[in-house]
């Protein structure tokens, strides 16, 4: 697994306690809620979790908004270039990655998430559907190698993962293919934070080399 505390165990800044930023803020550990408007999103962790875990995270709208074209609301985890450098992503010999997680929320729908590179010029929009509200769903995502860009394999960032919060038309790509613009998320997916109150858990949150999802992968807690 190339992402830390995808288990969502760790929460060193909050200590289990909600957070509302004004601004793009790290909450648990390793995970940010980027956000280019202040006070929409509310983040905490969570011991509602699906068997095999024991935390998420828990995203809380405030009141409904609507985003403007430009305005970018996600939960990114962002992978450094060391960890991922395997992959050869920018090559010709680039690596498919499967993406899994476990998510919760109290809308239904078709949501979407994105990888992207540091330097928000190469994106890959993915979507997966939650079908039944206030209950885990298990997802994954294949996703194959991006050939082109630019991808980090030093100590600066070499990936960010993307949960689509209801980021704005600017920072939403078509799903399922790469491209080289800044996307959060895909064209038509669910907005969380345009229901007041809305609410999402995520964890269980793995990527991995190759074409399919295995068990999560429990590191020691140090």
């Amino acid at each position: 697994n190339r992402i830390i505390n995808g288990n969502m165990t760790i929460d060193q800044r909050n200590a289990g306690a909600s957070v509302t930023p004004t601004g793009s803020a790290y909450t648990l550990d390793r995970w940010q809620l980027s956000i280019g408007v202040a006070s929409k999103l509310s983040v905490q962790q969570s011991s509602t979790a699906p068997t095999g875990f024991k935390k998420s995270t828990l995203i809380t709208t405030a009141s409904a908004y609507t985003a403007s074209a430009s305005d970018y609301l996600s939960y990114v985890t962002k992978i450094e270039g060391f960890n991922v450098s395997d992959l050869d992503w920018g090559t010709a010999n680039a690596k498919t990655v499967t993406l899994s997680f476990w998510v919760r929320s109290s809308l239904t729908g078709t949501f979407s998430g994105a990888i992207q590179n540091s330097g928000a010029g190469r994106a890959y929009p993915f979507t997966f559907t939650i079908s039944t509200a206030n209950t885990w769903e298990y997802e994954t995502i294949t996703i194959a190698g991006d050939t082109s860009g630019t991808w980090l394999t030093t100590n600066g960032i070499g990936m960010e993962v993307h949960f689509n919060l209801g980021s704005g038309s600017d920072r939403l790509g078509t799903a399922g293919a790469w491209n080289s613009n800044w996307n959060t998320g895909a064209t038509g997916s669910v907005a969380l934070v345009q229901t007041a109150s809305a609410t999402m858990n995520i964890t269980g949150v793995q990527l991995e080399a190759g074409g399919a999802a295995s068990n999560f992968e429990n590191l020691q807690y140090g």
